[in-house]
């Protein structure tokens, strides 16, 4: 983990990612501050910065301002989510359910095998976010085996496969 400051951008970022609607400073201050995570006065600078590098979208409702997550902030996100613990993310997730917060069912990455013409086999695996295909792979197994396997897995390796083939092709 790099430093704390990434932390607190992580969690603000998952937060927003999570919920369905926009998240009002105070929600998110709720949040950080009850846990004690950082003062006020860093989480600000934290959303500023965020709003700064177009992570976040910024709109202000009677004197309340309003945070959602922008596409790159998504992409920012899924790249760097591992460095989010697992025990932070469900603080996450009780804390918006807690509230009423509805909650994205974010990614989904169904893979399934299925026989060729030529009695092969092959595994179309998909990365679909807020019911938008991402990406669609299919990919030729040498067996059924490997193609078990490569739906196993693809669940769990998706995200990294995801940004490996952006970041050759962007």
């Amino acid at each position: 983990m790099a430093d704390v400051f990434t932390l607190y951008k992580l969690i603000v970022l998952y937060m927003a990612q999570q919920s369905k609607e926009e998240l009002t400073n105070s929600q998110i201050s709720e949040f950080v501050l009850d846990r004690e995570y950082t003062d006020y006065f860093h989480l600000q600078q934290v959303l500023s910065e965020l709003v700064e590098t177009g992570l976040l979208k910024k709109r202000t409702v009677s004197n309340s301002s309003h945070y959602e997550i922008t596409e790159e902030g998504s992409r920012t996100f899924y790249y760097f989510e591992k460095d989010l613990s697992a025990e932070i993310k469900k603080e996450i997730d009780e804390f918006l359910a807690d509230r009423g917060v509805q909650v994205e069912k974010r990614i989904q990455t169904p893979a399934d095998y299925f026989t060729t013409p030529q009695g092969g086999y092959a595994v179309r695996c998909q990365y679909i976010e807020k019911d938008t295909t991402i990406l669609d792979l299919t990919l030729n197994a040498p067996n059924l085996e490997a193609a078990r396997a490569i739906c196993r897995n693809w669940p769990k390796k998706s995200p990294d496969i995801y940004t490996a083939i952006m970041g050759e092709l962007i």
